[in-house]
């Protein structure tokens, strides 16, 4: 053992001021590594905020501009409606515009859903009407009033719709 603490006399054992000041290094060190790393999951963290923040942000100007034009296939199905089907060309040209604009908003993951025959469901609907109604239960959709839109499985806009009542 004596020939690992000295050396040519020279004893290879730091002095206790030393060893102090390593050990006190060496806690510095850890404190700093820990503190490095606990920024680098704070950036990582504020990172994946903000791109959660920017689709976010992204959906709803997408939204601002994608409604209105749901305003203007209400009107257009609106018109086809009371137009007849022995019209002339105007109305398959109001049709054609209709199917296009339809097409459209389909491309951009725009999508009607049906909801004549299902359930009430506040998350979808607005129920805007009530009917007696004994052919169906109640809280059964019989009427669609305005038609509800998605877009990638995310409600853009509710249907208004008239619901049964016994």
């Amino acid at each position: 053992m004596e020939a690992h603490i000295h050396r040519n006399g020279h004893n290879l054992l730091p002095p206790a001021e030393l060893a102090l000041e390593i050990q006190k290094l060496q806690d510095d060190l850890m404190h700093e590594r820990e503190k490095n790393l606990r920024t680098l999951a704070d950036f990582t963290n504020f990172r994946r905020r903000i791109e959660r923040n920017d689709k976010t942000a992204v959906e709803e100007e997408t939204r601002k501009i994608i409604v209105p034009f749901l305003d203007i296939v209400d009107d257009l199905e609106k018109a086809l409606k009371w137009m007849s089907k022995d019209e002339p060309v105007s109305a398959n040209g109001v049709r054609l515009i209709h199917h296009k604009l339809l097409v459209q908003l389909e491309s951009l993951g725009v999508i009607p859903f049906d909801c004549v025959g299902e359930p009430f469901d506040h998350d979808l609907h607005e129920a805007v009407a009530i009917e007696k109604n004994t052919e169906c239960d109640s809280g059964i959709v019989t009427d669609e009033l305005r038609r509800g839109y998605r877009r990638n499985s995310v409600l853009l806009r509710a249907a208004q719709v008239r619901i049964a009542v016994k």
